[in-house]
């Protein structure tokens, strides 16, 4: 039987944030760092948060009302997803106002509600800015389809015409991340067939034209916007996708397959993005501040850039860019020993290069959820409380997502109520992302479970019938309950911080398990082979993700262990 090693060369304790307590009382904070650099962010989908007025979808309101769940949790952000006006094509994405409210989400004073509550709770509120597209809806898109071919307002997004001899054919070879074409033809004013606008997504989310100086201007104001209206932050949505190749050149085949070759797709991954991101932050960071939110200098934006190349990733967050990008490729790592080792070193090696933080994501509204993707059962469960427990001891800021800290499963609906239009334009081969959509469970034995007074039929998105034992009330007391592990792990994150040094896991080459440390003598032990790790008797158990046989790790548990010497 293998004796994993516990305890090693820790680094100095990294700075933290002045407004936290300092590690375990005796001293105080080394210095004050960014709070974002460590921050754990939760992900609020607003639909499927909570609803307050029985109308059966969730609501601004009635996520203000459940932010003492949060505060109980621990996290340090929220990140609330669309809530703008949308005729909801893609979710919420497909945006007619960057800067409204949607009626059935609430106001603007709901809105200021939800940032005040926030902050009085201690929490900071990121906005999901959208600057790929617009929904079909918006003003501008309908203005430029009116104004006709060569009009100023058909410059704001891409139009071209089409190939063939009667412009018959699509522009280029480009596909939607979608299915199908990226290119869709219109009807000009006088009714013949007429130029093509590309779309990367669905139809009704036409692409903007980042070359033209309406749009960058626009979406400087729209910045301002949300940032007086208090908020500390914005999470760019397809941040890798806004510029395009100049002459809009083939892509050639694998597009939206190969995901490994995003970045040399010529709708991905262009040069122009840089000098973009560092205007915005420029912004960012002299923009004045209302009361209560995070001063100038301090706001953050993260990028949801789909570029799995770890260097070229970092590029989004070299200094003047974005603080935090997703890290899609720990997302999307099989719970392989070999391979999430691998992810995690040249993550860690390419943003050190930089001076970032990794940011560390396991889930969210477009990802099937841990508990299935990993197996499914009382595996998927098992590994998915070990993804837990290693993610948030990786040094870096970590996002979860609403309903992760519950366990729950990827919902399965029936046909007739799936709304993602990856299921229509796949030709119904494609579930897509609904699944991970479906409203929390709150209390109460049976479905809508708490999240609204409304009969179960009428919620947007129906909940499974067997969810009655992971609502949040009946784990709320259950020590051994998904809750409570996240709850454990966040208090004890928070009281050890990362250090500066170099992450270095250790283990085997066959990937059974790895070790690494975190910093302030915490330990963080995989063990995802069969074969059990015997713990010698220098190091404390402080936390595990399934119970322990002994002074063994069981397969497919993590542990946080504390060397005895560094014992208060």
């Amino acid at each position: 039987m293998t004796t994993v090693p516990t305890s090693g060369a820790v680094g100095p304790v990294a700075g933290r944030d002045l407004t936290r307590p300092a590690v375990g009382g005796s001293g105080g904070p080394d210095r004050a760092a960014p709070w974002w650099r460590d921050a754990v962010c939760y992900q609020i989908y607003p639909r499927s948060f909570a609803d307050s007025d029985g109308d059966g979808i969730g609501d601004l309101a009635g996520a203000a009302a459940r932010l003492g769940h949060l505060r109980r949790l621990g996290v340090d952000a929220v990140w609330v997803t669309p809530f703008y006006p949308s005729p909801l094509a893609d979710g919420g994405y497909d945006i007619a106002d960057h800067t409204g409210v949607a009626p059935d989400l609430g106001t603007p004073a709901d809105f200021d509600a939800l940032v005040e509550r926030a902050h009085e709770l201690g929490i900071k509120v990121l906005v999901d800015l959208v600057p790929n597209h617009t929904s079909d809806r918006h003003p501008w898109f309908r203005e430029a389809v009116a104004a006709g071919t060569g009009s100023r307002a058909r410059e704001r997004y891409v139009f071209r015409p089409g190939l063939g001899a009667d412009g018959q054919l699509p522009p280029n070879d480009w596909q939607s991340a979608f299915g199908g074409p990226a290119w869709t033809r219109i009807r000009e004013p006088g009714g013949s067939p007429g130029e093509w606008y590309l779309h990367l997504h669905a139809p009704e989310q036409p692409d903007l034209n980042w070359r033209d100086g309406e749009v960058v201007s626009d979406f400087e104001r729209i910045l301002r916007h949300w940032l007086d209206r208090g908020v500390d932050g914005f999470r760019v949505d397809v941040a890798h996708t806004l510029f395009k190749a100049q002459g809009l050149p083939d892509a050639g085949p694998g597009q939206h397959q190969e995901i490994h070759r995003n970045h040399l797709m010529p709708y991905y991954d262009q040069e122009e993005l840089h000098p973009l991101f560092r205007t915005w932050r420029t912004l960012l960071d002299t923009h004045p501040a209302p009361a209560g939110a995070v001063p100038p200098g301090e706001r953050v934006m993260v990028a949801e850039a789909g570029i799995f190349e770890p260097d070229r990733l970092a590029r989004y967050v070299s200094p003047g860019e974005m603080q935090q990008t997703f890290n899609f490729a720990f997302l999307e790592c099989p719970w392989d020993g070999t391979a999430m080792r691998d992810v995690i070193e040249r993550s860690a090696a390419a943003m050190q290069a930089v001076g970032a933080p990794v940011t560390w994501v396991l889930s969210s509204h477009d990802a099937v959820r841990p508990v299935s993707r990993y197996g499914g059962g009382p595996v998927g469960e098992r590994r998915a409380r070990a993804a837990a427990l290693l993610m948030l001891a990786l040094p870096g800021a970590a996002y979860v997502y609403q309903g992760e800290e519950l366990g729950l499963p990827q919902a399965e609906l029936p046909d007739d109520r799936l709304r993602d239009p990856l299921w229509e334009r796949s030709g119904h081969r494609e579930r897509g992302r609904d699944g991970a959509r479906v409203p929390l469970p709150w209390e109460g034995g049976v479905p809508p479970y708490g999240f609204s007074t409304a009969a179960p039929g009428d919620c947007w998105f129906p909940q499974p019938e067997d969810w009655a034992e992971l609502t949040a009330a009946a784990q709320e007391n259950d020590r051994g309950s998904m809750l409570a592990l996240y709850r454990r792990a966040l208090r004890l994150r928070r009281d050890h911080p990362a250090s500066g040094a170099a992450l270095k896991p250790e283990g085997p080459d066959s990937g059974a398990w790895f070790a690494f440390e975190r910093g302030a003598g915490l330990r963080c032990v995989v063990n995802f082979g069969a074969q059990p790790l015997r713990l010698d008797d220098r190091a404390e158990v402080l936390l595990s993700s399934a119970p322990l046989e002994g002074r063994r790790i069981p397969q497919d548990t993590a542990v946080w262990l504390k060397h005895k010497e560094h014992d208060q």
